[in-house]
């Protein structure tokens, strides 16, 4: 779902649960880590029609492991509930 309070709606930010990871601590490996929403479109650019929205996970959400990420652009709403892409650069390692 995009991060929200009472009256605003932050529709470039989305909060994500990742696949595997059931605390906060888990998340700590993930925080900085690039996110890429890819979506079909009706028409082609450059002869494709899959599209990519990036994003940057920013922090964690709760404590069942969910985090936040920050889009370049605002998601669209077929976007909820759609799976992503989590990259596993850059490595803080």
């Amino acid at each position: 779902s995009y991060k929200r309070s009472i009256a605003n709606v932050y529709h470039n930010q989305s909060i994500i649960q990742l696949e595997g990871v059931q605390t906060k601590k888990d998340t700590d490996f993930y925080l900085g880590k690039r996110v890429a929403y890819i979506y079909r479109a009706k028409r082609e650019v450059n002869g494709s029609r899959i599209r990519c929205i990036w994003g940057r996970i920013m922090r964690p959400h709760g404590s069942i492991g969910a985090v936040r990420a920050k889009f370049s652009s605002n998601l669209p709403p077929k976007s909820l509930g759609a799976p992503v892409r989590v990259m596993l650069f850059p490595s803080r390692v």
